[in-house]
C-alpha cells in the first residue's frame, strides 16, 4: 500500500488533509521556517477532529539541529505531552557539531516515544555523509527517514533517495518529502519507496476587512495570508498513488 502523509500547519490544514483522503498527517507550526513543535491546544484539537494517524513534529526552535541540554529537555517534555494526547508518531532529529547523527540522544528519544512511531526528519539532509547517516539513523531504532535526498527538493535529490531505498533494504522506511506534487510523484514512485510526504499548501487571503496601514509583523506581503493545505493538490497526488 502506498501512503501519503500531509504536513499540516493548522487545524484547518489537518482537516483538509483528512477530507482529501490523506492516510496520515505531520502536524507542525511555522511551516515557512521548516516547522516547529505545535502547541498543546493544536495537537489536542487535531486529535479531537481527526481519525487518521497524527505524527507530530518535535522541533523546539527554527534553525539548525544542534540542541543544548535545555532544548533536549524540552524535546523530551513535548514527546511526553504527545503520548498523553494520543498521538501516533513523533518526528524529530538531532545532529552533532560535526554533522553526524547524534545517535545516543536520538536513540533515547526513540525509546521514550514508544509505543509511538519515530520518524527521523530532514535534519538528515544536513549530515556530512548520507550513507553513514542512514546507518546511524537505522541504529537508533527509528521507523522512518524523511528526506529530500540532501537537496532542496525531493525531485532534485531523487538519485540519492533511490540509493537510500536500495541500501536500506527494508530496514527503515525512506519517505521522500519537499516539493512533492502531482507533477513529480510518479517519478518519485520509481524509487521503490512506499510512503510520500507533501504539504500542498496555497496562500489563503485573510478575512480581515480592516488592515492597519504602515503596520507589519515582519513581511507586509504575508501578514494577511495564511498557508493552508489544499484538498485538490492532495487529491491529485492520491489519484496517482491509487491508480491500478
Amino acid at each position: 500500500m502506498l501512503i501519503l502523509e500531509v504536513c499540516t500547519n493548522s487545524i484547518q490544514s489537518a482537516i483538509n488533509a483528512q477530507q482529501a483522503g490523506a492516510h496520515r498527517i505531520e502536524l507542525c507550526e511555522n511551516l515557512e521556517q521548516g516547522g516547529t513543535t505545535p502547541s498543546y491546544g493544536l495537537i489536542a484539537q487535531a486529535r479531537k477532529h481527526l481519525n487518521i494517524k497524527i505524527n507530530v513534529l518535535i522541533r523546539p526552535r527554527s534553525g539548525d539541529f544542534l540542541y543544548t541540554d535545555q532544548e533536549y529537555a524540552i524535546i523530551k517534555e513535548d514527546i511526553a505531552m504527545c503520548k498523553q494526547l494520543g498521538v501516533d508518531g513523533i518526528v524529530c532529529g538531532i545532529l552533532l557539531p560535526n554533522g553526524d547523527i547524534d545517535v545516543p540522544r536520538t536513540k533515547a528519544l526513540v525509546e521514550l516515544a514508544k509505543p509511538m512511531s519515530f520518524t527521523f526528519h530532514r535534519a538528515y539532509d544536513f549530515t556530512n555523509d548520507p550513507f553513514k547517516a542512514l546507518e546511524d539513523v537505522i541504529s537508533t531504532g527509528a521507523d522512518c527517514l524523511l528526506t529530500s535526498g540532501q537537496q532542496p527538493t525531493a525531485i532534485q535529490g531523487v538519485h540519492l533517495i533511490w540509493d537510500l531505498v536500495k541500501t536500506a533494504k527494508g530496514r527503515i522506511t525512506i519517505m521522500p518529502g519537499s516539493g512533492v506534487n502531482a507533477e513529480n510523484i510518479e517519478y518519485l514512485m520509481e524509487t521503490g519507496t512506499t510512503e510520500f510526504h507533501m504539504s500542498g499548501t496555497v496562500p489563503i487571503e485573510s478575512g480581515m476587512a480592516f488592515r492597519k496601514w504602515g503596520m507589519s509583523l515582519g513581511n507586509p506581503e504575508t501578514d494577511y495570508k495564511i498557508l493552508e493545505s489544499n484538498m485538490e493538490k492532495i487529491r491529485a497526488v492520491l489519484a496517482i498513488l491509487h491508480k491500478p
